[in-house]
């Protein structure tokens, strides 16, 4: 069990990240429906994503190992909504593969990732604590932090392809990115189901 002081920080944290990654989808979203951004959709649907994550890990903070096992469960299922809704939407994307605005592409992908940066960086210290549950804010974290430096680069190659190619490619990777981290916090959540004792 955490202490207690450990504990109010890291629900604290959690709270203050699930904030700020709601606020940034709203970013995300309103710009993406404007481009037409493959990439930038699935991103602002895993900001929304990591908004509700971080918000179940502050409130499950307090139970018992075994129910936090299986909400951590439920978030490695979680985890795959972004992918799903990416490959909606990269489904949409191939009959008409047109190239986003890579200026505003890039400037929102730049935004983003210094906030997933600085969510990486406030979770990092707690990673290993309260098991699946903090491994899945910190992995969600990392990998959208990841996904944008793709996204900048995906802005870099439009200019000079004008396809939209390059960002419908970068959309179904953070779509695998997701699929990937599902699969880590399931593996963990499962191992804790197992091995816990209240």
């Amino acid at each position: 069990m955490l202490a207690r002081n450990m504990r109010r920080s890291l629900r604290n944290t959690v709270l203050l990240v699930a904030l700020l990654n709601l606020a940034y989808f709203a970013v995300e979203f309103t710009v993406a429906r404007r481009i037409g951004s493959v990439s930038l959709f699935a991103d602002s649907v895993d900001f929304l994503e990591d908004a509700s994550l971080n918000t179940l890990i502050a409130v499950a903070l307090g139970w018992g190992g075994r129910n936090r096992a299986r909400l951590g469960i439920g978030l490695a299922c979680i985890l795959l909504v972004p992918g799903v809704a990416t490959l909606w939407t990269a489904w949409d994307k191939i009959h008409a593969p047109l190239p986003p605005a890579p200026l505003f592409l890039s400037l929102t992908a730049t935004g983003a990732l210094l906030i997933n940066l600085f969510c990486a960086l406030l979770l990092v210290r707690f990673r290993r604590h309260s098991g699946s549950l903090t491994r899945a804010a910190f992995l969600s974290a990392r990998n959208d932090a990841v996904a944008n430096v793709a996204m900048i680069a995906t802005a870099i190659v439009t200019v000079y392809t004008r396809s939209g190619w390059p960002d419908l490619i970068v959309g179904l990777g953070i779509a695998a990115l997701n699929a990937d981290a599902a699969h880590e916090v399931w593996s963990a959540a499962r191992i804790e189901h197992e091995t816990a004792t209240d």
